[in-house]
Order: structure tokens, then sequence, then C-alpha cells
């Protein structure tokens, strides 16, 4: 059986975890990272510190399992992207995180052409997105080298080769959502038609070898970081729902083969390529989740985010928070948009200030639920939940009674990795199919809704209303 380094490559960490043939995880290693926040919407990370962090977490996950390892796999950023060398390996730029907000001038200029856009990728015009990020850096860091998401450079540090995934890709507004290539008009829409770019591979390609973590070892079941969620929580069958709660929160529906045009502004991407065939997911962004809660502990409300749920208040008492601390994404695309606080009286405490923020994170994730529900044509049935946030029943409560359905809490704070491991046991294994694949769970809780229809609805109204103002 297939024994599997995962690595998990994220905003504020990466994480490696060796797991073998029976699904058991033999050994795990963290590396903190911190992306740095600049003025005017920047967010960056520093290039050899992030792949410092793989190099480590791997290495001592492989050492701890005492283990021979099969196959690594990497899940990704998905949007974060850099300029380097192809020659040497050496980056040009700083990373340009997902979060990342000063491409919107490349946005703006792009606007009329923004509907052929969404119909040829899926994706809304925003910068978010991979492509618009890159267009940044040729104007305004350097002309040098190659422009590309993260997990290209990476992958070729460890094998050598110019690769990304069809998930990834699927994520820049430069490749086509049904030709599954890159498509010229878009790349010079963005002034990237002169630019070398990876081939894109098969989430059950392998892409190289590597001997960065002893031996030499294949490279392989590539995948973005919130589609790799998606595999392991078994969302494999279309309407099956998932919301990743980590910097940001992430909620992904399955399409099956039919790839969705959204029409409530939700993304359309690929959730990955597998025998031969592509499944497809809509999405939907929080951009401040665990980052809000970060937010929270840097003004002392909270000492850490294990004190969330302690120190919130049984009630709000009328407090609503649109937690827009890094803009509002999907559905309304303002990126310019920022966090407000309304309701507060001279009543109002700290405790009524987290609860607020907490209730605004899922009252976000409840109307990415209700356009997702209009683009399917049928509600979601339930949804299953990962991430460090998961950990807050107030929060988890929060979604189950403003969404009207039950959640189901994946048992691992490693989603991500293990997802990775099932596309990585299928790249291994061509004949494996991805359900016999994935890991077998079950849920460590479920959370019903607890408040009425009518509670919910005058709840989401005025939280509605709150964000519209901010339009």
């Amino acid at each position: 059986m297939t024994t599997v380094l995962a690595i998990d490559q994220g905003t504020s960490g990466t994480k490696a975890v060796v797991v073998d043939g029976s699904g058991e995880i033999l050994a795990l290693s963290e590396v903190p990272i911190r992306p740095t926040y600049l003025p005017g919407g920047g967010v960056e990370h520093d290039p050899q510190a992030l792949l410092d962090s793989v190099l480590r977490a791997g290495r001592v996950a492989v050492n701890q399992a005492k283990s021979e390892i099969d196959i690594v796999t990497l899940a990704n950023q998905g949007e974060t992207v850099l300029a380097w060398d192809p020659e040497t390996g050496k980056p040009l730029s700083n990373m340009i995180v997902w979060q990342d907000r000063r491409a919107e001038s490349i946005c703006d200029r792009l606007r009329p052409h923004a509907k052929d856009i969404a119909t040829a990728t899926g994706l809304v015009l925003d910068p978010y997105f991979s492509a618009p990020k890159q267009a940044w850096i040729r104007e305004n860091i350097t002309t040098e080298g190659v422009v590309t998401t993260s997990d290209s450079w990476l992958l070729h540090q460890l094998t050598g080769e110019f690769v990304t995934d069809a998930s990834t890709a699927s994520r820049s507004l430069a490749m086509g959502l049904d030709s599954l290539a890159w498509e010229q008009n878009l790349l010079e829409l963005f002034k990237l038609s002169d630019e070398r770019m990876p081939t894109i591979l098969a989430c059950d390609d392998i892409a190289g070898t590597t001997s960065a973590f002893g031996g030499n070892v294949a490279v392989g079941g590539l995948v973005v970081d919130q589609q790799a969620a998606l595999v392991a929580q078994a969302c494999l069958s279309p309407g099956e729902a998932k919301c990743t709660f980590g910097t940001g929160a992430f909620l992904l529906a399955n399409t099956g083969t039919n790839a969705v045009r959204s029409s409530n502004r939700l993304s359309s991407s690929v959730a990955w390529q597998q025998a031969g065939q592509t499944t497809y997911c809509l999405d939907g962004q929080v951009y401040t989740a665990a980052s809000a809660v970060q937010w929270l502990e840097k003004l002392t409300f909270i000492d850490t985010a294990a004190d969330m749920d302690h120190v919130a208040a049984d009630d709000s008492h009328g407090v609503l928070c649109v937690p827009a601390l890094a803009g509002l994404a999907a559905p309304w695309w303002r990126p310019e948009a920022t966090a407000t606080f309304t309701g507060m009286t001279l009543s109002t405490g700290s405790e009524h200030l987290v609860r607020a923020v907490l209730e605004g994170i899922a009252a976000q994730v409840a109307e990415l639920a209700r356009a997702m529900s209009a683009d399917l044509g049928q509600p979601l049935q339930r949804l299953r939940v990962d991430g460090g946030l998961t950990q807050s029943r107030v929060l988890m409560q929060a979604v189950a009674d403003l969404m009207r359905i039950p959640v189901d809490v994946y048992p691992s704070q490693h989603a991500t990795p293990l997802g990775a491991v099932a596309l990585a046991r299928c790249a291994m294994n061509p004949g494996l199919s991805l359900e016999e694949a994935v890991i077998k769970w079950q849920p460590s809780q479920t959370y019903e809704p607890q408040w009425s229809d009518a509670q919910a609805e005058e709840f989401s109204a005025r939280w509605r209303s709150a964000a519209q103002s901010l339009i």
C-alpha cells in the first residue's frame, strides 16, 4: 500500500503529514509562517522562508515516520504568485498572497471584458485570482524570468519541472474552464501573452521525482488546498458541500462534470481531474475568518483563539458585525469594503463584539450558501466543515442556525493534506477510484439548527442590510 508525504502549504503555515496505506497518520510536522501586511492592501510572503518551511516540515515528518515514502504530494494556496528565474530557481519578487488587493486597478481597466472573462473562465474578474496579480508584478516589480503561482515554483524547486495542476490553473482567469488550457485571448487581456506558462497536469498525474526528503520518490496528486479539503470530506457527488474555516472561510459544492456558470456571482472551478474525467465545483469565499479572530487578539478582546467561546456573550444584544477586514468577496466582490459594527450602545462590551464577529463570519457563509443553492437549483442538504475554527461551538452553531441545515465536523484538523493523499494514491495506483482512495471518516460532532426559521431570517435580513450599506 502507498505511503504518502502530503504537504499542505498554506497562508499561515506549512503542514506535512505522512500517511500509510491504511490511512493512519504516522507523523505530523507544522512550521508557522506569517504574511506581511502592507499599506494599500498588500499581502506578501518571503519566498525563501516559505520554501524553507516546506523542506523543514517535510523532512521532520519523514524522520518522525521512520517509514519509506512512495510519493510526495503538494496542496497549495491557489492564487498566490511570484516572479522567478527558471534557470536558477531564484525568486525575483516576494510572493503576492491571494488576499493582496493591489491589482484592483488592473481589474478596473478590464471591466468592459468582465462578462466575457466570466463566460470563459467561470470566475469573477477580481484581484483575488492569479492573473491580475501576475500582471501587477509585471507592471510594478519585474519583467524578468517567469511569473507563476506558488506551486509551480515550489514544484520546480523539488523536481526541476515547470508544471501546475488543473485545479490551480482554473483559479487564474487565464485558463478556459471548458478547454482546460491556457487561452491566448485571456493572456493577452492581462498582457501575459508572451509569458512562458507551466504545463497543466491532471490531479492524478506524476509531476516528476524529488530527493528533497530522502531517496528519490515520485511527486504527484497535485491540487489546490480548498479542493483537497472537498476530496477529504468525500464530497464526491453533485450537491455535496464543505466549508473550510481557516485564514478565510471557503464554501465549495461539487457540481459533477457540469461546469456551472454562476448567476449569483460565485466562482466555478475545476475541483479535480482524475481518471481522465474533470469534476467541477462552485465556490465562494469569506476573506477573513481566523484572520478576524487574530484581529480580536490584537485588540486584546481575547487572549487566544481558544478563548472565543468563553468570552463571547450568549447574545450579541443587537450588535452586528460585517467582518470585511480584507474586503468582501463573493457574492459582493467589493475589495474596497471595510469592516463595520452596528447596534452598539453604552452597554456594549467586548463580549458582544466577539459574539458579533463570529456571527458575522457565519452570516457571510450563509449568504454564500443561499447563492449556491440558487445556482444548483436546490438547497444544500447538509454541510461538512473543517479547519481550526470548527473548534468554536459558538461559530459552528451559528452556521447551523443561519444555514438551517445540519453541520458535520470533520474529525481531523488535516483535511487538506488528507485530500491530497487520496489524489496521490490515485496517481500511484491508476486503477484506484477516488472513492476508494479517500480515507473513511465519521463526524466528530454534528450541529443541528436551534433557531426558528423566523429568527434566522430576521437576523439574516438585518445582517444583509448592514452588508449592503458597505456597497
